[in-house]
């Protein structure tokens, strides 16, 4: 009878552990999103857009601090450097 009661509380313990690694882990919210197929192409939705956007602000930052990086190296008069980079940046002003 003792063990019982002993192996009875041992496994409430277990249960509640688990419960609470459940709950710290967002499992059950993760298998309530795959559930719901219309909330889960939101989501995904909302997801890749803000990536892209985040992508093109990203990458027009970038361009436009190498074109004046270029333009400060051609401004150096860096003889055959110079002249390349020159083209370089007259092309990228040319496309704008």
């Amino acid at each position: 009878m003792f063990q019982k009661k002993e192996k009875e509380s041992l496994l409430i313990k277990q249960i509640d552990n688990l419960n609470k690694n459940l709950l710290e882990s967002n499992l059950l919210e993760i298998a309530q999103l795959l559930g719901d197929r219309k909330k889960l192409l939101w989501t995904n939705l909302i997801a890749g857009i803000s990536r892209g956007i985040g992508i093109g602000i990203g990458v027009t930052i970038i361009t436009a601090l190498l074109v004046m990086l270029l333009q400060k190296i051609v401004t150096l008069n860096i003889p055959v450097l110079g002249e390349y980079i020159s083209d370089i940046v007259e092309i990228v002003q040319k496309s704008r």
